[in-house]
């Protein structure tokens, strides 16, 4: 049983956004998975039965690239593990609501969440920050599948220099319904190596390329295709 969401614990002044808590700062990261360029971490979250999970790694594409893939929700089938339905219902870039839906093994009922996502970025560094809330309401609920209204996903993109980008991942969900913490602890370290290593990929794909991100009045805006349609990145 795996349960993710379709798409930093030290956040730039001017960056951070509103919104439920995760771990702290100072929160007791473990190493779980170190391998093939992918780092996941677990760690404790007061209050909580269910661990959080922080994954970081480096894409050799820069920030506007990947943020083309996170602006696109029909992209969370391609590499969110087990993500099957993706799509947005309201609002603009900076401030929007998403639906998204897990699918999950028999006898077990698919997760289905309703997002309120934010996206704030800093024009001096080039970082972005996406966080991701589940909220109640804003779409109908759908027979046979357990709404998720407890989960909670910070993204952060950093350029690194080189046409790179860094990104770290934390995230901390509980799923509803009848399932065991100790069960879904134990897949926490599956998922997001599964999914990072699938994003890897994907911002490769040629329909990513060429974007750049549109700042106004100090402010990210959206993400979009360069008009000359060159093919190459820009930050």
């Amino acid at each position: 049983m795996r349960f993710i969401v379709c798409l930093l614990t030290l956040l730039m002044p001017g960056l951070a956004l509103a919104g439920p808590a995760l771990p702290p700062k100072d929160a007791d990261w473990a190493v779980q998975q170190d391998s093939d360029g992918i780092v996941v971490e677990t760690a404790d979250l007061p209050g909580s039965d269910f661990q959080a999970f922080r994954a970081s790694t480096t894409f050799d594409v820069p920030v506007s690239r990947v943020m083309a893939v996170m602006a696109h929700p029909q992209s969370c089938m391609k590499w969110v593990h087990n993500c099957t339905a993706a799509r947005n219902l309201s609002g603009t870039f900076r401030d929007r609501f998403a639906y998204s839906v897990n699918d999950m093994p028999w006898p077990v009922s698919d997760r289905d969440y309703v997002l309120h996502v934010l996206t704030r970025g800093e024009p001096g560094s080039g970082t972005v920050e996406v966080r991701m809330s589940a909220v109640k309401g804003h779409h109908p609920k759908q027979d046979g599948m357990v709404r998720v209204t407890k989960s909670d996903t910070l993204y952060r993109f950093t350029p690194v220099g080189n046409g790179q980008t860094r990104m770290t991942w934390v995230q901390h969900t509980e799923p509803n319904g009848s399932i065991p913490s100790w069960l879904v602890n134990s897949l926490l370290v599956d998922i997001p190596f599964q999914s990072v290593k699938a994003l890897r990929d994907v911002v490769h794909e040629p329909r990513y390329a060429g974007h750049r991100l549109v700042f106004h009045n100090g402010k990210l805006t959206n993400v979009v295709k360069r008009p000359d349609d060159s093919g190459d990145d820009a930050s």
